[in-house]
Formats: structure tokens, sequence, C-alpha cells
């Protein structure tokens, strides 16, 4: 069926299945043989148009398929670096060309993502506006967009927004105004699912897509509910870590696990926040119990900033002297070094520039914008051979030259679990396989109460480590150093 065809039906009236077979059986995604497809109707810049270098792959295609089939609707379970955002723009393109889509409305939880989907939106023909900072930055002229939607006067309008832009009263009130045909995108979706945000997704908006390597919310059954209800259910192809390797999106990787045991003043401590949890769990285990949760924040970063690990590091990096292109991920907390207690990242950075000679700078969530590219560069051309970075990182900031990472500070969530690895394996064309680094504490002895405790919590751990070494090129070596740690454990 033609774009005019269904440019003036509702929603509800539309043939969904229709649309699906449409983009099967036209086959649009072969360019060179049906590039014309895309041209029809596409003059001026702003109107979703697939670049012509682009095919996509078959798991991509397929991911669109199965969004049309679901009413416009669903949930893309994709692997850092599988092109989540490709694969929604190919959703964005075949809209407008068969139903007269309106909006793009993207949203997303950091401003260095903003600015990155509009660098891809801008390679399939669009004009984004980028709303989000202050508010008299962009309420005005979105208000004049929204007019000009509504009144024909522009074709087609892509909006990308921060969350906390989203929630504020200033944009609130703007999504009556949004036409039937808009497209939601939850980019990182799974940070959506929170009591707040939640409750402010639009139900007038009807067409949905979330996108998230991990869109189920850690302890958070009820968040994760919410957001698979608003914007649907996961849609097959689900694309794991190893089906993107397998397909070449990410490169294969090898895994060294680095033990590293607490100090004496450390253990104790550990074991007094273990005990701590095990009376919180077996009183309250919701996800609400926001004693459990701060016990266990407080322990994960006992945990990352362990002072041994500093130790390890220097041995690592000592015989890695020569080696670029590396990342190293810290915890949050403090931690005591040569008579002065500093924040983790610090203390690395000093570690390693001072006293290894290996040149790098620190990479945050409070590094500016202009200066993150800077950075960039400066690891493209080997200037600096590594960044220190805590966090940023976890959530989409792309610098796919970097080929080695170090995890100082690992994470029981799972998303940070895959996204902190999955990272590094993002393809380029200097690097043919990663190496990845990763300190694992290994727990003190504990009483046989807390034992019964700390080994369930210590079961889920290894249980990760293990599937993650299971994908890696040295899979052998890196669950035989796994093994050892179940055996001495006693945990299967």
């Amino acid at each position: 069926m033609s774009f005019s065809g269904l440019a003036n039906q509702s929603l509800g009236h539309i043939n969904w299945q229709k649309l699906a077979e449409n983009y099967q059986q036209q086959n649009r995604y072969k360019l060179a043989e049906k590039s014309y497809i895309y041209q029809a109707k596409i003059e001026n810049t702003g109107i979703p148009k697939i670049p012509h270098e682009l095919n996509l792959r078959d798991y991509q295609k397929q991911a669109v398929i199965n969004w049309l089939n679901n009413q416009g609707r669903g949930t893309l379970k994709m692997a850092t670096g599988s092109g989540k955002t490709i694969t929604a723009l190919a959703v964005v393109t075949e809209l407008y060309q068969q139903i007269g889509l309106q909006i793009l409305l993207v949203i997303c939880p950091f401003r260095h993502l903003v600015l990155q989907w509009a660098k891809e939106a801008e390679k399939f023909n669009l004009i984004p506006f980028l709303a989000f900072n202050s508010i008299n930055n962009w309420h005005s002229e979105l208000s004049t967009k929204l007019y000009n939607i509504n009144s024909s006067k522009i074709n087609f309008l892509t909006i990308i927004t921060t969350n906390s832009t989203f929630i504020s009263q200033g944009f609130q009130t703007q999504l009556p105004f949004f036409p039937e045909k808009t497209l939601i995108i939850g980019d990182e979706a799974h940070n959506l699912g929170s009591t707040k945000l939640q409750s402010l997704l639009p139900k007038t908006i009807g067409l949905r897509l979330a996108l998230s390597a991990t869109p189920e919310r850690y302890y958070d059954e009820h968040g994760t509910d919410a957001l698979i209800s608003y914007f649907g259910k996961v849609l097959q192809p689900e694309f794991t870590l190893g089906d993107a390797i397998k397909k070449k999106a990410l490169v294969s990787y090898n895994y060294y696990p680095i033990f590293v045991e607490l100090t004496e003043f450390e253990a104790k401590r550990y074991t007094q926040l273990t005990k701590k949890i095990g009376w919180e769990l077996s009183r309250d285990n919701s996800p609400h119990n926001r004693h459990l949760t701060a016990l266990l924040v407080r322990r994960s970063r006992l945990i990352g900033t362990a002072k041994n690990k500093l130790t390890a590091l220097k041995e690592l990096m000592k015989e890695r002297i020569n080696t670029h292109s590396t990342i190293f991920y810290c915890g949050d907390g403090k931690v005591e070094y040569e008579g002065k207690t500093e924040r983790q990242l610090e203390i690395v950075t000093r570690i390693l520039g001072k006293e290894i000679g290996y040149r790098v700078n620190i990479y945050s969530a409070n590094t500016p914008l202009t200066e993150r590219e800077t950075i960039k560069q400066q690891l493209e051309n080997k200037e600096l051979q590594g960044i220190v970075s805590i966090r940023c990182l976890d959530e989409g900031i792309d610098i796919p030259s970097i080929k080695n990472a170090v995890i100082l500070a690992s994470s029981s969530n799972p998303r940070q679990f895959i996204q902190r690895r999955g990272r590094v394996l993002r393809p380029h064309h200097s690097k043919k396989e990663a190496n990845i680094f990763d300190m694992i504490v290994i727990p003190p002895i504990l009483d046989r109460e807390t034992w019964d405790i700390e080994k369930s919590l210590l079961k889920k751990e290894i249980k990760r480590f293990i599937e993650f070494a299971n994908l890696a090129n040295n899979a052998d070596y890196a669950k035989e150093k796994l093994f050892h740690l179940q055996n001495h454990f006693d945990v299967y």
C-alpha cells in the first residue's frame, strides 16, 4: 500500500500485518536495487530516508517486521553495539513511507546520548530538534514546531530530549499537542521504569518502541512490568552478546579474571555488612526496602574500592606499559593510599600516570562534552593510552577504538555488568579482538550463619562471570580459573 493510501487513516484502522508484508515483500533494505523507493516524495531535508550506503543486518530487518506485526509496539532487547539506534530509525523511515508518520520523539537518559542520537538521525536525512537544558532554550520553539506540524506547514518533526526534560512541566504541557501519528522511542528504556517516569509516559501516543540491552530492572519487577505494559512485549529476535559476536556486530574478546583479597579491615567491614544484609533479606526482600538497598550499595562500594586492587593494577599495567586504547572502570567510593583518602578514580589516575607512566585522562559524567571529543581524538591518535572512567560508559557512550578494559569496580546489577564488558567490544578498524581484565574480590572467611547469606549472593555473581567466560576466545583458561573459585567456596 502506498504512502498516500494510509496517510489519512487513523492508527485504529491500519492493517499492521499488511505493513509488515509490504516491508518484507518490497525488500526495501536492498538499497542498491530499490533506492528509488526511498527517493519518492523525499526532496526536502527533514524527511526520514534510509542512507544509501546502509544495509541492515538480517536481525535488524526481522526486528522491524516483528515490531510492525505487533501493532506498532514492542521492546527490542539488543546487545550493546548491535545497532539499536539504526534499527529504530529504520522503523521511523518505514512508518513515514507507509502511514505518513508525523513526529519522532526520542527520550534518552543523558545529554551525551541526545547528541549521539542527533548525529545518527542526521544520517537518515532528519533535522533533530534538541530539547534539553534550560526551558528558555527550547520551549517556545517546540510550541511553534508542534503548531506547524498540526497545521501541515511541515511534514515531519524529530524531537530528541532527556528523561529529566521530558518529565518537566514545560515538556509535559506540550504532550497534548502531539498528533496521533507520533512514535515515542525510549532509549536505554530500563530507566523509564522508575515510578515517576513511567507515570508520565503519554497514553495518547500509540506508536511505541523501547530499546535496551537489558530491559529488566534490577530488583524492580513492578517497574519492569510497567515498562513492558507501556511499550509492549520483548520482541524476537532477542539479540544477545553471543549473537552479536557471531554476526560480527561486536568483536570477540579474551577474558582474564584477576582475584583480589580484602584487607583485614575490609574483611571485618564486609562481614558486618553481610550480616545486616541477611537480616534485612529475612525481614523484607522487596525492591522497596531502602535499608536493604543502602546496605547492598555500601557493600558493593567496599568491594569496588578494595585496596588490594591498586596493587593488582600496578602489577598488571607494568607488564602492559606499551599497550594503548585501554579503559579503566573505577568504583565511586574512596580508598586510603599512601596516607591519603581519595576517590578511587583519582588514585588510579595518579598511579597510572605518575608511578607507571601510562598516559591517561579522566573521562566521567563531569567531563564537558567538548573535552570528551578531544579525549576521544587523543585516544585515536595514541596521544593518550587510556581513560579512567566511572559509570558514564554504562549508558551508551561510544568510543569504538577502546580495545582493552580493566574493571576495578564490577557490579551486581546485570545491566551494568553486561554494559561495562560489552562497551569495549564495539567494532573498529584497528581492533581484531578485545581484552578484558576483571578484578574479582574473594570473600573473606565467614561464620556459618553469615556464609549461608553470602553463598546465595556469591552463586549469582560467579554464574554471571562464567557466562561471560563461556563466550571468550580463551574460554578454557577463564573458566578454569573461575571453577577453582567455585570449588574453593563450594558454590555451584
